[in-house]
């Protein structure tokens, strides 16, 4: 293996992404319009609820708990309704999310003593949004019947010494307001090294095919190792301008904080560039097109996302699912990157992550290399 013939292909690569201009915006619009779109877009905090109130009792009781979902700022009371009907219609039309139904033995159940009903109407059919809004709503009401409790208690001299029996105390480490931007920009970052450095490199050497200058090469004493060394460099070193890129946006416009090491997070990219180049050259060994590459990279791309645990947490997922995750480096480099960012850690507890895209990274490597050469053959 010679470093000059690595050089003179390394060049050529140089010099061709330059001069073309579609090339040139596809190296770095792409990771920015993804960023930004999906920074703002992508967004599991639910504000800003469309809330109804049907309320039959019309008491003071009733009034206090309403008063206290229409100053929280995740509600916002935009119905008052006097019909059952007239609830589901809302809900139905998709102009309400939440609605509360209060019945009219509300408060007289209150002074009873006995439960007092409130019934929390949720539209299901975004399940994870239902969760949240229910989880908020319940958190409300309960807060109100602990107050009620104290209050009753209090009334009938059992002050000395009140209080829950239970007290709990809750706090979020690493992302203490629970901002679901900065969980997601640092996985985007990881989504936008993965297209960036399959699709190059794939498109790359589709090309030499396609404009007929792939058996140019073979007739030179070129070798493959040396052919695919100088051919998949470049978009390397491309692709890790792009995460620089996207990672001083990322700080300084999404204000998304970086607590770990840079040389860490480094290693960690280069190691997830040696998968991600492995599938990118097997894909070129399959398709004889550009357009071909294009669409065979999309097929890789929606599973290692989605098997990622970016989107869906893991272990949610059916068992066997699960394992076949062990064979996605985008699961490995989610949590690498995710945990550099947020929680600032390095080697030593990131290493299991590092070993894994190390050794997945040389099997891809290596299974392309093995089907590039026996194509050239």
């Amino acid at each position: 293996m010679r470093l000059r013939r690595i050089y003179h292909i390394l060049v050529k690569e140089f010099i061709q992404a330059v001069r073309d201009p579609r090339l040139r915006i596809f190296l770095f619009l792409p990771p920015l319009v993804q960023l930004m779109m999906y920074g703002y877009a992508i967004n599991f905090d639910i504000q800003h609820i469309r809330t109804a109130v049907f309320d039959e009792a019309r008491t003071p009781q009733t009034r206090t708990l309403i008063n206290r979902f229409a100053s929280n700022p995740y509600f916002d009371l935009e119905y008052y309704v006097g019909r059952e009907d007239r609830v589901r219609d809302l809900i139905d039309r998709g102009r309400v999310t939440f609605a509360l139904r209060f019945p009219y033995d509300f408060a007289k159940n209150l002074k009873m003593g006995k439960p007092a009903a409130v019934q929390l109407l949720i539209d299901g059919t975004d399940s994870n949004a239902a969760l949240i809004v229910g989880r908020y709503a319940n958190t409300i009401i309960n807060d109100y019947g602990v107050e009620l409790l104290k209050e009753r208690l209090g009334r009938r001299g059992l002050t000395g010494g009140l209080g829950a029996p239970v007290v709990m105390e809750e706090q979020t480490w690493f992302n203490a307001n629970r901002i679901s931007r900065y969980s997601f920009v640092p996985g985007v970052i990881a989504m936008v090294v993965m297209l960036v450095s399959i699709m190059l490199t794939a498109l790359s050497v589709v090309r030499e095919k396609e404009i007929g200058t792939m058996e140019q090469l073979l007739v030179t004493p070129l070798r493959p190792v040396e052919f695919i060394l100088g051919k998949t460099i470049p978009f390397v070193l491309i692709s890790l301008g792009d995460v620089v890129l996207v990672t001083l946006v990322a700080l300084f416009w999404f204000g998304v904080p970086f607590r770990g090491s840079p040389p860490v997070l480094l290693l960690g990219v280069l190691l997830f560039l040696i998968s991600t180049v492995g599938v990118g050259l097997l894909i070129s060994t399959l398709c004889s097109t550009q357009q071909q590459a294009m669409m065979v990279s999309t097929f890789f791309f929606m599973p290692f996302i989605m098997l990622s645990g970016l989107v869906f947490p893991i272990p949610n997922m059916p068992v066997a699912v699960q394992y076949i995750t062990y064979l996605n480096p985008l699961r490995f480099f989610i949590i690498v990157i995710q945990d550099i960012f947020l929680k600032g850690v390095g080697l030593a507890v990131l290493w299991p992550q590092m070993a894994a895209m190390a050794l997945l990274g040389a099997v891809l490597l290596t299974l392309s290399v093995l089907r590039f050469r026996q194509r050239l053959a």
